[in-house]
């Protein structure tokens, strides 16, 4: 069986990424309220009572809102780092001991035939971590909430058919907007979030043959817009010979609609 995901939901507001192969199907963070997952589920005709499990990157709220719900509504088992778990857990309500897993940095589980592997991520959190999925020589990689792209992260998520990756503002929307400047730091610093243009760039260096498509993802609410993002990404990409549009196609991601599922 070949891998298909959609992207759920993704943006400053809620994150939710679902992924199958076969019986196995994985939904990566529940930062939306349960109803709310319920829907986007709807949007791709998929039974959240056929999910798997559930996956944790960070435990920010815009991952976790509904986590604890989903887990207990549908019986879903949760996999987080030992940090990740310590900084959630009060968060999260009642759960049963036969939920709670570790799923340590820098490891690759066996989950229905998908290998998943994690990897460490700079962001503002207890210990942060993203996820490469392989099955059968395809590969989806996951990366947002990151405040660089490490050489490390490069090199992990190369190879990928698919690239969730983070676009996350742009800088000059950023600098002139409301925020107060001690978030602004945050988001420009290392622990915060990558700009279009770092996302672009990135891009250069990891994308390959293989790649086939990449969604721009967790673009903030107040400091971007899908236009820009995807102009100001595919302008640096042309520059360096990428055909976008023809072997590597663009796509959006949204706070409230989710991508449709897409094979490789």
């Amino acid at each position: 069986m070949t891998l298909q995901f959609s992207v759920l939901a993704s943006g400053s507001t809620g994150n939710a990424f679902y992924i199958e192969s076969g019986e196995e199907k994985i939904l990566v963070d529940a930062g939306l309220s349960g109803k709310k997952i319920e829907g986007l589920f709807e949007q791709i005709n998929v039974d959240p009572h056929e999910l798997s499990r559930i996956l944790v990157t960070h435990e920010h709220s815009d991952h976790i809102k509904g986590l604890g719900i989903m887990a207990r509504r549908y019986n879903l088992p949760i996999y987080a780092n030992e940090k990740t778990w310590q900084a959630m857990e009060g968060q999260l309500g009642k759960l049963s001991l036969d939920q709670k897993f570790h799923f340590n940095m820098e490891e690759t589980k066996d989950f229905g035939g998908i290998d998943v592997e994690s990897f460490a991520v700079s962001h503002d959190a207890a210990d942060p971590m993203f996820y490469t999925f392989h099955k059968d020589g395809r590969k989806i990689s996951l990366v947002t909430d990151l405040g660089y792209v490490s050489e490390r992260i490069k090199k992990t998520v190369q190879g990928s058919d698919a690239l969730v990756f983070e676009s996350n503002h742009d800088v000059s929307m950023l600098r002139m907007g409301r925020y107060p400047w001690n978030v602004k730091r945050r988001i420009l610093g290392d622990s915060g979030h990558v700009s279009n243009e770092d996302c672009a760039l990135a891009l250069c260096d990891i994308m390959d043959d293989e790649t086939k498509r990449v969604y721009l993802a967790h673009l903030s609410q107040d400091n971007n817009m899908k236009d820009l993002a995807r102009m100001s990404v595919e302008d640096v990409l042309k520059e360096r010979g990428f055909e976008i549009g023809s072997r590597i196609e663009l796509h959006d991601t949204d706070p409230a609609q989710a991508t449709p599922l897409y094979k490789v």
